[in-house]
């Protein structure tokens, strides 16, 4: 499989996490989204004519959706399915919607109506933060149950690189919990901006 991807691209990034927690090799082909623009290259509207990433080809298979792309890795793990995912992997459009198009407003300088964006990503984050807190009180962790699934991997990117887009997280402890929660998770791997868990050394 190989990915077309942008190492600062919330989207691109659940899809290699997605890849590295199933265990699946990716072989990542780099596209200077910015500002070379190459996503908008003659090669890549080839694959995608919407000229958007991330872009992953399977043999004859190319798929240019995040959301299509981790269930296409997850097609043989029921273990990482739920009934819920669809409802979440929506929201985790409006989160890329919100969140995520704040953030590259003031990374990048991308036009937007940030005051509109951040509002949105606000509304975002008060929602998560309700369902997660239910969630707690259930003695539940994740979107949709005990256990991880497409749907955290989904909504994860975008809120944990909130503050980068000027959304504070301080006032969302269930959405921090949850977020550590799948950063401890077995083959969990970083992107800038979101770092693994570090234990704390204590001297001997």
């Amino acid at each position: 499989m190989i990915l077309y991807d942008y190492v600062l691209s919330a989207s691109c990034y659940k899809v290699r996490l997605m890849a590295a927690l199933l265990g699946k090799a990716l072989t990542l082909h780099a596209v200077n989204f910015h500002p070379a623009r190459e996503h908008k290259s003659p090669e890549m509207l080839a694959l995608n004519p919407k000229g958007t990433l991330p872009v992953l080809t399977d043999g004859d298979t190319v798929l240019t959706d995040s959301a299509d792309i981790l269930r296409h890795l997850t097609v043989n793990h029921p273990e990482w399915q739920s009934a819920d995912d669809e409802r979440w992997l929506a929201f985790a459009s409006d989160l890329n919607d919100s969140l995520g198009l704040a953030r590259l407003h003031d990374v990048i300088s991308y036009e937007a109506d940030i005051d509109k964006a951040r509002t949105a990503g606000v509304v975002a984050l008060r929602l998560l933060e309700a369902h997660l807190t239910e969630q707690r009180f259930d003695g539940l962790i994740f979107l949709t149950g005990k256990t991880p699934t497409i749907a955290d991997i989904a909504c994860f990117p975008n809120t944990a690189l909130a503050p980068d887009g000027g959304v504070s997280l301080d006032p969302y402890p269930s959405v921090r919990l949850w977020m550590r929660a799948i950063r401890s998770l077995p083959g969990f791997i970083e992107m800038p901006g979101i770092h693994r868990l570090h234990e704390l050394v204590h001297p001997a």
